[in-house]
């Protein structure tokens, strides 16, 4: 099942910022979400849109780190993801058209893990663990371009033993979010965008890289209502 906002389908931009966006889908998810859900961030883009969701409807915080496999020459084009888990997946057919050999991605994929342990260290050092064995979950991120980073989060948590998994994100290309419909039990995307070309940054007036030192802060914020 996807939910969006009809008045907002293929507008950009439509969000200030992250935290705007945040508070548009915490009206988006308010009544639809079952008791006991869980908001998880994907980190960095992820942080401040779910921090601001978990602040307005008052439920917990917490990170599932996972970051896409990029070639070492352009950090904005995924082939792949790394998830929390450890688990490595390549998309071949896009692996082949940016003309990345084995070897080279062996590096990429490295270069991610390497992220992702740095990431759980700074962001859950000390937990225990994700989630209990069914949990509902809430995997928040700042938007889907081609989905293959959520969809590779779904797959971690539920694995993880989640029993209920929602996707929310502000923004997503259209075939990301018939992606994420199949993966997840529910999407939630306020600002379904159509057509051949899709920036997640679109969607935004102010965007800028989210710095990985400020996360810890944010999700301490994020976990005070009062913030």
């Amino acid at each position: 099942m996807v939910t969006e906002l009809p008045e907002l389908r293929d507008r950009s931009p439509v969000f200030r910022d992250r935290r705007h966006a945040g508070e548009v889908l915490a009206g988006l998810l308010r009544d639809a979400l079952p008791v006991g859900a869980r908001i998880l961030a994907i980190p960095a883009g992820g942080v401040p849109v779910a921090a601001a969701v978990a602040r307005a409807l008052g439920l917990p915080l917490d990170v599932a780190v996972v970051s896409k496999i990029t070639p070492s020459w352009n950090s904005e084009v995924g082939y792949g993801a790394v998830a929390f888990d450890g688990r490595v997946r390549i998309d071949a057919a896009t692996r082949a058209r940016l003309g990345v050999g084995e070897r080279e991605a062996e590096r990429d994929a490295e270069r991610a893990a390497a992220k992702v342990r740095r990431r759980v260290g700074l962001l859950r050092a000390g937990q225990g663990p994700l989630l209990a064995p069914g949990d509902a979950v809430v995997l928040v991120d700042d938007g889907l371009a081609s989905g293959l980073t959520m969809e590779t989060a779904v797959q971690a948590v539920r694995d993880a033993g989640a029993g209920r998994v929602i996707v929310a994100v502000p923004t997503g290309s259209a075939a990301a979010v018939e992606r994420l419909a199949a993966a997840a039990d529910e999407v939630a995307c306020a600002n379904v965008r159509g057509g051949r070309v899709f920036a997640v940054a679109d969607a935004y007036e102010s965007w800028s890289d989210v710095d990985e030192a400020t996360l810890p802060g944010m999700l301490r914020r994020g976990r005070s209502p009062d913030a």
